[in-house]
C-alpha cells in the first residue's frame, strides 16, 4: 500500500509493474516498453528516456493515460502515417481501461512495408502483449485510520487486524504506545470501530488519518 496525497473516490485499473515486450513482423523488431507514471510529466520523463536509450531506431512511437476523473491522453506517431502508430497504442489503454500508464513502441525497421493496416495492428499489438505479460491490478482508495495501542497489547493487535483481514501499512512505534496504519473501505469505516473496540475492550481507538489505495491483482 503506498500514501497519495489526495487520492480519487472511484478504483481504477494500471497495470501492475513496468516491463517490455519483443514481436517481430516482417523482419521489423517492435520493443513495447510500459511504466505506471503518476502525471504528464513522468510520462513524458519516461518517453523520453526510451528515446535516448534507444535513439538508433526508426521510431519510438508513444501513447500514455494519465489521471482518473480528469484523465489526460496524449499520443505520437513519431515519424510513421498519420494515425498508425499512437492512436492504436492510446486504444489499447483505453479498452483495457487502463490510467496512470505510459507505452513506447520502439521499431527497428526490416527492410519490408506494412502498409497502414499492418502498422496499426503491429503497433496496437506490441502494447496489447505487452500489457498481457506485465498484468494489471485494481487500485482501490480506502479510508487511512491510525490505530494506538500500548506496547504490551500492540502485538495482539496487529495480529487481530491481519487475521480480520484488515491491510495493515505502516507500524510506529512511541513513546506513548505503537501507532498502526489501517486501509479500511469507505463503507466500512463505523464497523471497524465497533469491531476494534470490541476486539481490544476498548484499550485500542482509531483516528482519521487521511485516504490512501491498497492494490488488489485482477
Amino acid at each position: 500500500m503506498s500514501a497519495t496525497p489526495e487520492p480519487t473516490t472511484r478504483p481504477y485499473l494500471t497495470i501492475r509493474r513496468a516491463g517490455s515486450h519483443e514481436t517481430e513482423i516482417k523482419k521489423s523488431r517492435f520493443i513495447c516498453h510500459l511504466a505506471r507514471v503518476r502525471d504528464e510529466d513522468e510520462a513524458q520523463a519516461f518517453i523520453a528516456g526510451i528515446r535516448k536509450q534507444y535513439w538508433d531506431a526508426r521510431h519510438n512511437c508513444t501513447a500514455f493515460v494519465v489521471g482518473d476523473e480528469q484523465r489526460r491522453e496524449r499520443s505520437s506517431d513519431d515519424g510513421e502515417p498519420g494515425g498508425t502508430a499512437g492512436v492504436p497504442m492510446l486504444e489499447v489503454l483505453r479498452r483495457r481501461g487502463l490510467t496512470d500508464t505510459v507505452a513506447v513502441v520502439t521499431r527497428y525497421f526490416g527492410g519490408i512495408k506494412l502498409g497502414a493496416g499492418g502498422l496499426v495492428r503491429a503497433y496496437g499489438n506490441a502494447v496489447s502483449e505487452a500489457v498481457d505479460e506485465v498484468g494489471l491490478l485494481e487500485r482501490r482508495p480506502v479510508a487511512l485510520l491510525a490505530v494506538t495501542a500500548d506496547h504490551v497489547r500492540a502485538g495482539r493487535v496487529e495480529n487481530d487486524l491481519r487475521a480480520a483481514g484488515y491491510a495493515v501499512s505502516d507500524l510506529a512505534y512511541e513513546a506513548a504506545g505503537v501507532r498502526i496504519e489501517v486501509g479500511v473501505p469507505e463503507p466500512e469505516v463505523a464497523g471497524f470501530h465497533t469491531w476494534l473496540a470490541e476486539a481490544t475492550g476498548g484499550t485500542a481507538v482509531a483516528v482519521p488519518a487521511g485516504r490512501t489505495y491498497v492494490e488488489v491483482p485482477v
